[in-house]
């Protein structure tokens, strides 16, 4: 992967962050996670979003912006966060569309950043998405709060994309980010190229057509009830498999390495079809999800 730009290696949100630190865990295909790394992650977690804590560096000044607005609920939610910015969607018992993006740029000096900041605009238009002159030097990262039942169409590229409580048609995409979703339903698809995905399932059975999430680089941590009803596929190419569930294993050899690192197959009676998948990254299924 090539070096990314100055932008991309700044804290696009707190948000973002959590999202790469415990996805990120698992994309070397490991089965054990690092406690220590985790505990990092729950720190940044209580933080807020946008929090004030602008950082200098390689004689450049940093400067952020929280900016909020509302638009109507009912329509496709499409979000484009540009080249560098995270994206946060989550549902709500309302019938409006709150956007909150942190706007943050960086300078030769502070007034330098704060000019810069205040030549980005936020459009909530057709598409929620961030207007500058000049790309490379800003990043905006959304936190978009939605009516449950809402159809989501998100796009990243430096970002972590971060979807919760929502059923509906959903699509992401994001290149170098991590993925979470949890407690979603309806028809969910999306993927991401350099990133570890966690996914959360709850009650008993998807409510809608099903999910199909891929990575091609990084690992897959899916936390489900070990009731949990559905037509199940999972499998990677290079990396290791592991579960809790006995019927979401794979057979292994003497030496515990997994003979095939594929599954497919009803559990529980079989349900809508939920599909995780990735080339270069390990496999990890864990029991214990919240019922509902």
């Amino acid at each position: 992967m090539k070096t990314l730009p100055l932008s991309s290696r700044v804290i696009n949100s707190v948000l973002v962050l959590v999202i790469c630190l415990v996805t990120g865990l698992i994309a070397s295909g490991q089965e054990k996670i690092d406690k220590g790394a985790l505990k990092e992650a729950a720190k940044y977690k209580n933080k807020e979003f946008c929090s004030n804590e602008n950082w200098s560096s390689d004689n450049k000044e940093s400067y952020r912006e929280l900016r909020e607005s509302t638009a109507p609920g009912g329509g496709l939610i499409d979000v484009d966060a540009g080249r560098n910015g995270g994206i946060s969607v989550k549902g709500e018992n309302r019938s409006d569309v709150l956007v909150r993006a942190c706007v943050q740029a960086w300078g030769d000096t502070l007034d330098a950043a704060k000019a810069a900041v205040s030549s980005v605009s936020i459009s909530t238009g057709s598409t929620i998405r961030a207007n500058g002159p000049d790309e490379s030097n800003y990043s905006v990262s959304f936190q978009i709060l939605v009516p449950r039942n809402s159809d989501v169409k998100l796009k990243a590229h430096n970002g972590g994309i971060s979807i919760g409580t929502v059923g509906g048609r959903i699509e992401f995409e994001t290149t170098n980010g991590g993925v979470n979703l949890n407690g979603l339903s309806g028809d969910v698809r999306g993927r991401t190229t350099n990133g570890g995905v966690n996914v959360t399932l709850n009650g008993r059975a998807w409510d809608g057509s099903g999910l199909d999430v891929t990575t091609s680089n990084g690992g897959v941590n899916l936390t489900m009830p070990e009731n949990y009803a559905a037509n199940f596929q999972a499998g990677t190419v290079n990396g290791g498999f592991s579960s809790d569930i006995a019927s979401l294993n794979v057979d292994k050899d003497d030496r515990g390495r997994a003979r095939n690192k594929m599954i497919n197959a009803p559990i529980n009676g079989g349900g809508a079809p939920i599909k995780v998948a990735t080339t270069n990254g390990g496999i990890r299924i864990n029991s214990g999800a919240d019922k509902e």
